[in-house]
């Protein structure tokens, strides 16, 4: 599989998909794809990578082994490849997606282009807290721990240092309310 031809060579390596042993080993993989979509739609790199690694099971869920989708993209309004896998309902439509850059693209354009995610866009960048809570309660998630999930991954893997490098500051500041 090559990469897009629009494709920097920081993402160029994360196109070679590869069953991931350790969390650790997918987020150094996708990372660059996560700040790539920082610098394009201002969404924390923290928050797709906590997101990413929390519904594709960091790379190894079925869904994501078999379509390259990262984050449970269902098939409204796509005019793509497809695959079926039951998720709240059996047999479910999934976007299939011949490069995991494009659940990445499709991820960030779904909560850019809905009305329902705009107060996340008020928040800091580095506001990972409130990005995390403002998700759910925008309705992105019906699990009433996704916000503490999230943060839970972004602090143990430390995935805010993600936002730091995008917004170019030494450190992050954790302590937003």
């Amino acid at each position: 599989r090559t990469a897009p031809a629009e494709t920097s060579r920081e993402t160029e390596k994360a196109y070679v998909y590869a069953p991931f042993d350790k969390v650790e080993d997918y987020i150094e993989h996708f990372a660059p794809i996560a700040k790539e979509e920082m610098r394009l739609y201002k969404i924390p790199a923290s928050i797709t990578m906590a997101q990413a690694v929390l519904e594709s099971g960091a790379g190894n869920g079925n869904l994501t082994r078999k379509a390259n989708n990262h984050f449970g993209n269902k098939c409204h309004n796509w005019t793509g490849d497809v695959v079926y896998h039951d998720d709240d309902a059996k047999g479910e439509c999934f976007r299939n997606y011949r490069d995991p850059k494009y659940s990445f693209r499709d991820h960030s354009l779904f909560l850019k282009e809905r009305k329902r995610y705009s107060k996340l866009f008020t928040l800091e960048k580095d506001d990972y807290k409130n990005w995390a809570i403002e998700l759910r309660k925008a309705g992105y998630a019906t699990d009433r721990k996704y916000p503490d999930k999230l943060i839970s991954l972004i602090e143990r893997y430390q995935l805010h240092r993600f936002d730091a490098e995008v917004l170019g500051k030494q450190t992050v500041n954790n302590d937003k309310h």
